[in-house]
């Protein structure tokens, strides 16, 4: 999961150690200081998830989260807010603020990973264990590997969901909202045409195994996975 995660914080020091911790977890970062640096963030770069600090300059995070919740563009995206108030009144105001989870400081890099991947999991379309087959290709969503008649296929993890949302779909035309529903989440905003970037990523990992036909395009209406 290569999620974007938006660190808004004005302690450097504190900022740099989240970057460090979040990224060490395989997550793109970007960081902000204070509200105003935080929405041009989300302008340029809608994330997938915040981490967001109760006292920040100016403007607060708890104004701060009403704010992103009161925006239809980001009113879906998960907040984690950061605080050294460890009243339950104050969490209470934050969560009601519309955070999603809320953790006080100090907490250890590892409470904060796994309370990020459990807000993500929430919000990111989940797929079951079972190892599927179709076309040729044999997918385990266990061991997250994917072979050709015995012979490993590499695919990044939104690649690896795209495949095996058509691998258990197969025949069925969907559009490029559809799809980005389906394999991206409600939750995730993107721009359609990124749904062609990774299919022809795909592709371009099927190809050695001469399997990339099995992405058809379906002029004006999208794509299937099709064995015929």
């Amino acid at each position: 999961m290569n999620a974007k995660v938006l660190i808004v914080e004005d302690e450097p020091a504190i900022q740099e150690l989240l970057e460090f911790n979040v990224m060490q977890a395989g997550f793109q970062v970007f960081r902000a200081e204070d509200a105003d640096s935080a929405w041009q963030q989300i302008r340029s770069k809608l994330p997938d998830l915040i981490l967001l600090d109760w006292m920040l300059p100016n403007t607060s995070g708890v104004v701060l989260a009403k704010q992103l919740r009161a925006d239809a563009r980001t009113k879906d995206i998960p907040i984690i807010m950061l605080t050294a108030r460890g009243d339950e009144r104050d969490k209470v105001l934050g969560l009601e603020s519309g955070a999603d989870d809320y953790i006080t400081k100090p907490f250890s890099p590892r409470e904060l990973m796994a309370r990020i991947r459990a807000v993500l999991r929430r919000h990111i379309p989940q797929m079951p264990d079972e190892t599927v087959a179709a076309g040729g290709l044999e997918l385990s969503p266990m061991s997250h590997r994917v072979s050709a008649k015995g012979e490993a296929i590499e695919l990044g993890p939104t690649e690896f969901r795209l495949l095996h949302f058509f691998m258990t779909h197969v025949e069925r035309v969907y559009s490029r909202t559809q799809l980005l529903d389906q394999v991206w989440g409600t939750q995730v905003f993107v721009e359609e045409r990124t749904v062609d970037v990774h299919i022809r990523r795909l592709r371009a990992a099927l190809e050695p195994a001469g399997m990339d036909g099995l992405i058809q395009t379906v002029r004006g209406s999208g794509y299937r996975f099709s064995t015929t």
